[in-house]
């Protein structure tokens, strides 16, 4: 059996090991590709330097962030892909605090203290109350972080801050789709997930215990499982 092109995009400041667990536990029925993006500061031209490396027709999976460049794909190329799977992510734009809070990072990044924005700032909102003491998952997303660096995280951030309402995109979306989200993600909470399980009409919508935002490596497990029953139903 040939394996599926799956492209994977990662959430904000996070890179390809933030889906390291699936990729080796799927390589036998994926062939995955994880691009940078960390180079566009618009989710449209995001969208097309995806394309641009993509296979011609792909799975197509989305954390956060990726959730969210997601959308864009699929506004630009819907005939490019044949599943979609959103995870913790967000069809609607942010509340009026919410990008306050992204552009008060941008002020800290450029006053110097852009490794406290990890440590400080998003490390508390991505995982659950119980791992913030994990001392090597910490570390692992702190090291993501500073392989993005400064001038990326700006990119990502300002990609963020301009996007647009995905929510009337979502009836629009035709291939076979997984909604999945950490019952205890405090970013993108599951009624946002709700909401686009019963919007999207070929949905699936799967909801993790004891997981927060980053479900991909604090339930490597559940999520292999969800995305392998997502690519071979």
């Amino acid at each position: 059996m040939s394996r599926v092109p799956l492209v994977l995009l990662p959430g904000l400041l996070l890179n390809k090991r933030m889906w390291q667990p699936q990729i080796e536990a799927l390589w036998e029925i994926a062939d995955c590709w994880v691009p940078d993006l960390s180079q566009a500061d618009t989710m449209a031209e995001m969208a097309q330097q995806v394309l641009a490396e993509a296979p011609e027709r792909f799975a197509l999976a989305g954390l956060s962030m990726g959730g969210l460049l997601s959308f864009e794909l699929w506004r630009q190329a819907p005939e490019c892909i044949t599943q979609l799977a959103l995870l913790d992510t967000n069809p609607r734009p942010d509340t009026p605090e919410r990008q306050e809070d992204c552009r008060r990072q941008l002020r800290m990044v450029a006053s110097g203290r852009f490794p406290e924005i990890t440590t400080d700032v998003l490390l508390p909102r991505l995982i659950h109350p119980d791992r913030l003491h994990d001392q090597a998952l910490g570390q692992v997303i702190l090291d993501m972080g500073l392989s993005v660096g400064p001038a990326g995280f700006c990119n990502q951030i300002n990609a963020v801050l301009s996007r647009s309402n995905s929510v009337s995109t979502l009836p629009t979306i035709s291939v076979p789709t997984l909604v999945l989200c950490g019952r205890e993600d405090i970013l993108t909470p599951l009624e946002l997930h709700e909401e686009m399980a019963a919007s999207i009409p070929n949905a699936t919508l799967t909801v993790l215990e004891h997981c927060g935002h980053l479900s991909t490596l604090e339930q490597p497990e559940a999520v292999t499982r969800a995305l392998c029953d997502w690519l071979v139903p």
